[in-house]
């Protein structure tokens, strides 16, 4: 049977400014484990992880600070929007990243939240190092190049 090459992701939230903030290494995708109102309000595309973080705490990891806006169809079954969710991760993945963060000082950032070909909510995190300001400042003239060097070669080719 072959494998699929194409995927069919549906992004529900990106984080743009972690690629901005951060220099992004190992990337990993985990599972979430939501409640079904969570899951209603994801596909009608509401969510933020724009200020959220990931932390290992005591064998496991959570997003913390994450909002996804409650469904208004659910009354009074919704859930909190802002509460700690539990990444779903095996036990191996989980020791890496714990110990990256403690022994090297790296920080653990959510990419994006989609739903895989399956229909499951899943977020990319990956192991980052926070960049400094000269850092940035480098990163922005390499973007403001490329869209330059771009718009040069479409004008003259």
């Amino acid at each position: 049977m072959a494998k699929k090459t194409t995927t069919n992701n549906k992004v529900v939230a990106d984080n743009r400014r972690a690629r901005f903030d951060y220099e992004i290494g190992e990337t990993i995708e985990a599972g979430l484990q939501l409640v079904g109102t969570e899951v209603k309000s994801l596909r009608h595309n509401k969510a933020n992880i724009a200020e959220s973080y990931v932390s290992p705490e005591g064998g496991e990891v959570w997003l913390i600070n994450g909002n996804i806006p409650e469904y208004l169809q659910a009354n009074q079954f919704n859930h909190d929007p802002r509460r700690k969710r539990r990444l779903l991760l095996h036990q191996r993945e989980i020791d890496r990243l714990s110990q990256s963060v403690d022994r090297e000082g790296m920080t653990i950032v959510p990419l994006r939240l989609y739903f895989n070909d399956r229909g499951i909510a899943k977020l990319a995190i990956a192991l980052a190092k926070g960049k400094k300001t000269h850092d940035k400042r480098e990163t922005e003239k390499k973007r403001d190049w490329q869209r330059e060097k771009n718009r040069l070669l479409k004008e003259l080719g």
